[in-house]
C-alpha cells in the first residue's frame, strides 16, 4: 500500500511538472500565434515576443530589419488618454525611472516615450544576448527628450535622426535602433548615414507607409509585424509565416489564413472583413462593445 501511494505521488508530481513546464514555456518567448490584445502589453507577452523575433532575425544574418506594432494599447486613442493608455504610461514609468502625472512629458508624449521603453526591451536582442558586448543606439524622430529617461539600460547611446551629432557618436560595431524614421525611401540613407559595415540596424514604428501595403518594399526584413486592419489584424513574427487574424466581438481573435509570403493588405483585409461580415453582420465593432 505504501508502495502503490508513493509511486501514485510520484506519478502526479511528473504530471503537474509537467504541466508546469508546459504552461511556462511560452511565457520564456512570448509563444507562438498573435499576442493577446490589449494583455501583452502588460505581461510581458509582447516584449517576449518581439525581442525573440529579432534575435533570430540577426542570428540568421538579416542586419536591416522592421519592426512594427502599436507603441500603445489602443494607439488610435492616445489623444485622449483613454485608461488603458493611462494604465501603460503608468506601468512604463517606474522602467524609464520617469513619472507618469497630468502635463507630464511622459503622459504629453506618451507614444514617444514608449518606442524608447520598447527599444530598451530589445536592446538585448541586438547586444547579443546577456553576455553579448555590442553597443546599441538609439534615435528619434519624435518628441522625446532623452535627458528625461533616467534609465536606458542596454541602450549604449541616443540620439536625433539626421543630426551631425548622432552621426558624429557612431561607434564601431554599433547596432541601432530607429524609432519613427519616415517614409521607407529614406531608410537606405538612415542606413548610410547611422549604421555600421555588419551590424543591425532596426526601424521602428513607423507612424506612417508611404507604401500603403503591408511591411515595405526596400528589402528590411518584417521580423516582427503587428498591423491592425478592419475587423481584425496582420501578424508576422520571423521566422514565422504572415497570418490574417479575425477579431471576435468579445475581443479574442481567430487565425484566418496563413501565408508563406508576405501577401498584399488588400488580400488580408478583404478576407477579414468578408469573413466578419458574413458572421456577425453588424454586430462586430470594437468602438460600440467598449473594447478600448
Amino acid at each position: 500500500f505504501l508502495r502503490t501511494t508513493y509511486t501514485m505521488k510520484v506519478f502526479l508530481l511528473s504530471l503537474l511538472s509537467v504541466s508546469l513546464c508546459h504552461a511556462l514555456v511560452p511565457f520564456i518567448d512570448g509563444g507562438k500565434g498573435m499576442p493577446k490584445m490589449y494583455d501583452s502589453y502588460f505581461n510581458d507577452q509582447l516584449a517576449k515576443q518581439a525581442a525573440t523575433a529579432i534575435g533570430k532575425a540577426v542570428s540568421a544574418g538579416k542586419m536591416n530589419i522592421q519592426v512594427e506594432f502599436p507603441p500603445v494599447p489602443n494607439v488610435e486613442e492616445v489623444k485622449f488618454g483613454t485608461p488603458l493608455n493611462q494604465k501603460f504610461g503608468k506601468k512604463i514609468a517606474p522602467d524609464l525611472k520617469m513619472k507618469y502625472l497630468p502635463g507630464s512629458n511622459l503622459s504629453r508624449n506618451l507614444i514617444a516615450y514608449s518606442n524608447v521603453y520598447w527599444a530598451k526591451r530589445f536592446a538585448g536582442a541586438l547586444k547579443g544576448g546577456a553576455l553579448g558586448g555590442k553597443p546599441v543606439g538609439v534615435l528619434s524622430a519624435e518628441q522625446v527628450d532623452f535627458t528625461d529617461v533616467k534609465n536606458m539600460g542596454d541602450l549604449s547611446r541616443s540620439g536625433k535622426i539626421n543630426t551631425d551629432k548622432a552621426r558624429k557618436e557612431g561607434r564601431n560595431g554599433e547596432a541601432i535602433i530607429c524609432i519613427n524614421p519616415g517614409g521607407e525611401e529614406t531608410w537606405p540613407r538612415l542606413v548610410s548615414a547611422h549604421g555600421q559595415p555588419n551590424c543591425p540596424f532596426v526601424v521602428m514604428n513607423n507612424s506612417y507607409s508611404t507604401s500603403y501595403d503591408l511591411g515595405n518594399k526596400k528589402g528590411f526584413e518584417e521580423a516582427y509585424y503587428l498591423k491592425r486592419i478592419s475587423k481584425g489584424f496582420v501578424f508576422r513574427s520571423f521566422p514565422g509565416p504572415w497570418e490574417a487574424y479575425l477579431e471576435k466581438p468579445d475581443g479574442t481573435v481567430e487565425l484566418l489564413e496563413s501565408y508563406k509570403t508576405k501577401p498584399k493588405l488588400r488580400e488580408a483585409a478583404e478576407l477579414v472583413r468578408e469573413t466578419s461580415f458574413k458572421r456577425y453582420a453588424m454586430d462586430n465593432d470594437r468602438w460600440m462593445s467598449g473594447r478600448m
